[in-house]
């Protein structure tokens, strides 16, 4: 059988570059393109625009257009397979599914986008496996921490892995020592609050210690 990382191949070169996903629900398609100006003026150039943001394609797109190759931008909470076309027309480098199902998978593998499904248990991770998705999307990851990234590295050695949920500047190099690929970061990244009062500088605030932290543990090599 293809292992997750044979198939996944330089496919993951971007996100490993990028090395954290921020999550970003916004209330409106304006907070959100602002909030990605704060992110990556802050340092980080992953941005996952989930589908509960307000046209959701549209804020891709204008990201792409406003920030090139030098910010990885894609879509997260992809539920339908319609989302996944769309995105992908849209431009997104990536697709996050909040969970894995079979058929949506197959849907969001077939844009020949990198494709992150979600799962939790190891039942879920071997299904992951099994469709070929390109990153398993461990959510949430503040149930278990890092040392259940750890335990999971055991039994699926050859698993690209990204906790989302929990992560902070203080524990990232925790999660990439034990077997991150990359991390999602939420609301320790992007607050709601800080989008409801359109607080952007608070967001580019926690992008530079995010940022800082990142940098430290590539410099340790400490990176999957």
């Amino acid at each position: 059988m293809t292992t997750l990382a044979d198939h996944a191949g330089d496919r993951l070169s971007a996100a490993r570059r990028a090395g954290v996903l921020a999550v970003l629900r916004a209330p409106s398609s304006a907070a959100a393109l602002d909030a990605i100006d704060a992110l990556v003026r802050g340092g980080i150039t992953g941005i996952e625009v989930t589908y509960s943001t307000p046209d959701a394609a549209e804020v891709i797109a204008a990201a792409k257009a406003r920030h090139g190759e030098s910010a990885y931008v894609g879509a997260g909470t992809v539920t339908t397979g319609a989302q996944a076309r769309e995105a992908a027309d849209a431009g997104a480098a990536f697709l996050v599914s909040p969970g894995t199902l079979a058929e949506l998978a197959g849907e969001m593998r077939a844009t020949g986008v990198v494709t992150m499904t979600g799962a939790l248990t190891p039942s879920e991770v071997m299904t992951a496996q099994q469709l070929e998705v390109d990153v398993i999307k461990i959510f949430p990851a503040s149930l278990g921490g890092p040392a259940y990234l750890g335990a999971l590295r055991g039994p699926f050695p050859a698993a690209n892995l990204m906790p989302t949920g929990g992560v902070t500047p203080e524990n990232l190099a925790a999660w990439f020592s034990a077997g991150a690929v990359a991390v999602g970061a939420g609301g320790d990244l992007v607050p709601a609050k800080a989008l409801a009062t359109s607080d952007f500088a608070e967001i580019e605030r926690r992008a530079v210690l995010f940022a800082a932290a990142l940098r430290a543990v590539q410099a340790d090599g400490n990176v999957s």
